[in-house]
């Protein structure tokens, strides 16, 4: 076999293998929001489109191709805040790979413990969320889009009872903050203590539903939970909860 007939063989194998990679990563981009079903639907109809276009199915084909610039169109105007919030990450580096190294988790919990802890003694409630491998995406379209950096100061202005943003949770991903305001779908578990307000119903009824780790501040009793997989750990002291957030987030996808 001839230099160029290995050319010949190999260039369509890659040309496949870097077409299923961006629409691998694509779609795992848009897991979790609205637009995710609609881009499924596109990638469809461009297989569809190129199917008929080999069997020379001109009736079929015209109408396949109509019919994918008008979803091209509809989704550019529907799903315009997904879209910007897509480009605005193109230039992170955990684009396509979400996970933290230990330093950046040590970064991150240093200023969410402080800022919980500082919180807890103003007697201010507080609702964090913090992604892991289960996407938090659909939540973020219930309340503000915020994208900072991660700081003590940034989370304990969020949830000053002067702020805008106070009710709600805010949602942590890819170690910055990504929204406030959130809302959660609270817990039907009929055994939680009266005593335990929304916003634990709101963290259990989160952790119901995904892996992620949430952080919850009672401003009544003044106490510090962790909320995970259903399970509630209150009366943490910073350096407990900083502790089990860490071994949490260290760990590889599990289902316990």
């Amino acid at each position: 076999m001839s230099a160029g007939d290995i050319v010949l063989f190999w260039k369509p194998v890659v040309e496949i293998a870097i077409l299923w990679f961006l629409i691998y990563h694509v779609l795992l981009f848009f897991e979790g929001t609205r637009a995710v079903q609609v881009l499924r639907g596109i990638i469809i109809i461009l297989i569809a489109f190129f199917l008929f276009q080999s069997l020379r199915f001109e009736i079929l084909d015209w109408i396949v191709t109509k019919l994918f610039a008008v979803s091209v169109m509809a989704v550019l105007i529907i799903f315009h805040p997904e879209i910007r919030q897509g480009l605005a990450r193109l230039g992170q580096r955990h684009l396509f790979g979400t996970a933290l190294r230990e330093e950046e988790v040590d970064i991150m919990l240093r200023e969410i413990g402080k800022a919980v802890e500082n919180l807890s003694r103003a007697k201010i409630g507080a609702l964090v969320a913090i992604e892991r491998h289960d996407p938090l995406t659909a939540y973020l379209e219930t309340g503000v889009l915020v994208d900072a950096r991660i700081s003590s100061e940034i989370i304990e202005n969020i949830f000053t009872p002067a702020s805008l943003l106070h009710d709600g949770g805010l949602i942590i991903q890819h170690g910055r903050i990504s929204a406030a305001g959130c809302l959660f779908q609270l817990t039907n578990n009929q055994e939680l203590s009266r005593l335990f307000g929304t916003r634990h119903r709101a963290a259990l009824g989160l952790s119901e539903e995904t892996d992620a780790v949430i952080i919850v501040v009672s401003e009544e009793r003044q106490d510090i939970s962790l909320v995970y997989r259903g399970r509630l750990h209150k009366d943490l002291s910073q350096e407990e909860l900083i502790s089990r957030v860490k071994e949490i987030m260290m760990r590889p996808n599990d289902n316990a």
